[in-house]
């Protein structure tokens, strides 16, 4: 595996610091957010200097009942190549349910979800990342997630299922020991147990990351500075293995380059106490074995129940249907909010008119709108519907008639085949409206 070194998320707010930093080995983008036909200039001069980018996929749903979307990996398989990255990496998750397997609508819900860590489950997903690697030019690798949630009736540890996983597959991991960290407060696993289990020899990179505690209930916000218990997993499993990369993710609340350096700094720390504790004796490190265990002949009846009980927790979470047997009540009505929360903040960064035109009325609208409408398509797709919805509620949604002739405005620039601004008839009418104006 490649040596990565140390490394940051690059992310466009962030880009002229991360060019500036020293010590930055590597980096890692958003696979969806970039376009491989017009890399950012950043990511260019990074590249032109031997920094190695890595896309990091978000929208798989590697987990999810259903096979891998072809668009969707050639969408990744062409980042991976005009990025010359040695790998790619995905999630353990689902993030969308229902279709054709529960003949019900199609659910999005915009966020990593958990996968039971049950055999369905795992047969699934182990199909799953089979068929991504045979679509990848480049290796990849599946990070374990953090989640507000347990499913009941799980057969398997994390780190049993990681195992088993990279056992039956040869698949790399990526460990992130946040959430790690996150699973210890929330579900009450021991990060120490679950790294004993990992086949260590397959572990690509390593995430770290920040995040708060709330009610007992811990966030991964990828928004707040690295706590001391998440830099002492790294340092576990530092005294384990070497990680081949280890890397700072931060997605929003930048704080200043000096910052950031500092908690970089701090991870190099971490990593190279744990180089120093070494291994205790009484450990034992496992490795996948040569051997693969082989998939099932035929997973369409393990997909149609894992459909069915994923489709009923989407459901439930995002379109207000009953929680499921087994499932604690209040978590799912924080990861609710969560989502709704997560849905309102993403579509301001899409459509940053809306918020702009709304004003204070924006989040309270928009909450109302995503309780009774679950996001059936991507974010952008979800911004033009909740504006469509205004539109049609009137008054009943939003107070201001002027505000509401704007949103009027935008959602006809955007919904139609072309922008209507394109159109000469459309030109020539605010063309003359903003010469009249200036009378």
């Amino acid at each position: 595996m490649k040596r990565l070194g140390t490394g940051i998320g690059w992310r466009p707010e962030i880009a002229d610091a991360v060019e500036r930093m020293p010590g930055i080995d590597w980096v890692e983008v958003v696979a969806e957010n970039t376009c491989p036909g017009h890399l950012p200039a950043s990511l260019r001069r990074l590249r032109e200097r031997g920094v190695t980018v890595v896309p990091h996929g978000v929208s798989l749903g590697l987990g999810g009942a259903d096979r891998p979307d072809e668009s969707r990996l050639t969408a990744l398989a062409e980042r991976a190549t005009a990025l010359g990255s040695p790998l790619v990496t995905e999630h353990i998750a689902f993030v969308r349910a229902g279709g054709p397997l529960t003949a019900s609508p199609r659910l999005e819900a915009g966020h990593l979800l958990p996968v039971p860590r049950t055999r369905d489950a795992l047969d699934v997903l182990c199909e799953n990342v089979r068929i991504a690697q045979a679509a990848l030019p480049v290796p990849l690798a599946v990070e374990n997630i953090a989640a507000l949630i347990s499913w009941p009736g799980e057969e398997l540890t994390e780190g049993q299922f990681l195992y088993e996983l990279a056992d039956r597959t040869g698949v790399r991991l990526l460990i992130d020991v946040a959430n790690l960290h996150t699973n210890h407060v929330n579900r009450g696993e021991d990060p120490a147990a679950a790294l004993a289990d990992l086949p260590l020899e397959a572990i690509a990179y390593v995430h770290v990351a920040g995040g708060f505690e709330r009610d007992g209930v811990w966030h991964d916000s990828h928004a707040h500075p690295v706590p001391r218990p998440v830099l002492d997993i790294l340092t576990d499993l530092a005294s384990r293995v070497s990680p081949p990369g280890v890397l700072l993710e931060r997605d929003e609340n930048f704080p200043e380059p000096a910052e950031l350096e500092g908690e970089l700094a701090a991870i190099r720390g971490a990593v190279e106490k744990g180089r120093e504790q070494g291994p205790p004796a009484a450990r034992e490190v496992r490795t996948a074995s040569a051997d693969r265990t082989p998939d099932l002949p035929d997973t369409t009846p393990t997909r149609q129940r894992l459909a069915l009980a994923q489709t009923a927790l989407l459901s439930a979470l995002v379109a207000g249907t009953p929680v499921p047997e087994g499932f604690d009540r209040v978590r799912l009505g924080v990861q609710a909010r969560a989502l709704a929360g997560k849905r309102a903040d993403v579509v301001a960064k899409v459509a940053p008119e809306l918020p702009v035109i709304l004003g204070t009325e924006y989040r309270a609208a928009f909450l109302g709108y995503a309780h009774a409408h679950p996001m059936t398509g991507g974010y952008r797709r979800d911004a033009l519907d909740f504006a469509g919805h205004l539109l049609q509620a009137g008054a009943g949604a939003v107070r201001d008639g002027r505000a509401l002739a704007e949103v009027r405005e935008w959602w006809l620039e955007r919904s139609g085949s072309r922008p209507r601004s394109h159109r000469p008839g459309v030109r020539l009418a605010r063309a003359t409206r903003r010469v009249l104006l200036r009378r």
